[in-house]
């Protein structure tokens, strides 16, 4: 299916675009068309450049948005505002809050515990099948696709050596992952329930957590990721909105043990959301969403369980996500095939099911790596 057609009016992301000399404006896409939403609706808060305004607006008024703009273009496109998306400029649609990562994908933390724990009867941790576990990264190193990627120094650990050396990565990797955005927040001692989730949660974008694997692995004992991830992340163009993927609902997979009572769904949903990891121009991987263990909505819940408060445009990412084959690997960690080389340009796709039998895009997470810095 061509990328027109997965961009019809079952879709209707929202990204924010320029023209040469002007300044960044909020828009859809319809087809391979560009449209500007402040002259489609006659409302100036998309003639700005970013969607922060439009989502701390709330869910009503993005349901009454997403609307209008179907009416508005059920018989084709208009006049005045449509521009080519060969065109413009695309820009980080929405200005970043605050940045979380989850470790959602079962496959993955698996695979990683095997790799990294050889010698434990289980690759998982005690604690990874009770909650979603993250780390909180860098919101000011979130660039909009098609961004290149310096590639990062740090320390890291030789094999068969005793001490670091400081230099350029050279374990530079991948994360094929999914972004949510958040649209309205809680306010700091409340908490955002699995039921309310649809309330706060205004999208879905596709996001590329790159990662220093040999930084992170000499760093990351005992908090966590630092400067092997917060070098840079790749969030697509578009934001594809909830409302757009409630075909793509399905069950989450079977959660053993039960999560506990601030977790628990009814019904459980996960989304069914293909991905695909390109390599210099080859299809390298397909990750399935619907495998991933966590939903999105126990993610937010668990990120709020503790009273911490959340913002209009804070961004939270799933984690790699990784189906049980080789193939279906969101990292390259975990093919074992090698890591990136200056040159590389990586581009992360997917598709999910759309309303009336369509299928409908996420637009893509593209990057490209530059040599390290002198």
């Amino acid at each position: 299916m061509n990328d027109a057609a997965l961009f019809g009016l079952t879709n209707l992301p929202y990204g924010v675009y320029s023209l040469p000399g002007t300044a960044p404006r909020v828009a859809t896409r319809l087809g391979d068309d560009v449209v500007d939403l402040a002259l489609l609706l006659d409302d100036d808060v998309f003639a700005r450049p970013s969607l922060n305004a439009f989502m701390a607006q709330g869910r009503r008024r993005w349901d009454e948005v997403r609307t209008a703009i179907r009416s508005a273009l059920a018989d084709g496109l208009p006049a005045d505002g449509v521009h080519p998306i060969a065109d413009v400029t695309m820009h980080l649609p929405f200005e970043v809050a605050d940045y979380v990562d989850f470790y959602a994908s079962e496959h993955h933390a698996s695979n990683l515990g095997r790799l990294f724990r050889p010698d434990s009867p289980d690759p998982l941790m005690p604690n990874w099948r009770h909650l979603p576990v993250s780390y909180t990264g860098r919101s000011g190193s979130v660039v909009v696709s098609g961004t290149d990627v310096v590639r990062p120094c740090g320390q890291r650990l030789p094999a068969g050596e005793s001490a670091p050396t400081f230099g350029p990565s050279a374990r530079l990797d991948i994360e094929a992952e999914l972004g949510f955005v958040v649209g309205t927040g809680n306010a700091m001692g409340s908490t955002i329930t699995t039921d309310d989730v649809e309330d706060h949660l205004f999208g879905v974008a596709l996001f590329n957590d790159w990662s220093a694997r040999d930084i992170q692995a000499w760093e990351y004992v005992p908090l966590g990721p630092h400067l092997g991830k917060s070098f840079a992340s790749t969030l697509g163009a578009w934001i594809t909105p909830l409302a757009a993927l409630d075909a793509a609902r399905i069950d989450v997979p079977g959660q053993v043990p039960a999560p506990q009572g601030y977790l628990a769904m009814d019904p459980p949903w996960g989304l069914d959301i293909g991905l695909e990891v390109w390599l210099n121009g080859e299809l390298i991987s397909s990750p399935p969403y619907a495998t991933t263990y966590w939903s999105p909505a126990q993610m937010l819940a668990h990120l709020t369980a503790n009273g911490a408060p959340t913002r209009t445009g804070d961004l939270f990412a799933s984690g790699t996500v990784s189906g049980p084959e080789l193939d279906e690997v969101g990292s390259l960690i975990e093919r074992g095939k090698g890591f990136l080389e200056d040159g590389d340009e990586v581009v992360l796709r997917a598709t999910a099911p759309g309303a009336n039998g369509t299928r409908i895009g996420l637009g893509e997470a593209a990057g490209r790596i530059r040599k390290a810095h002198a």
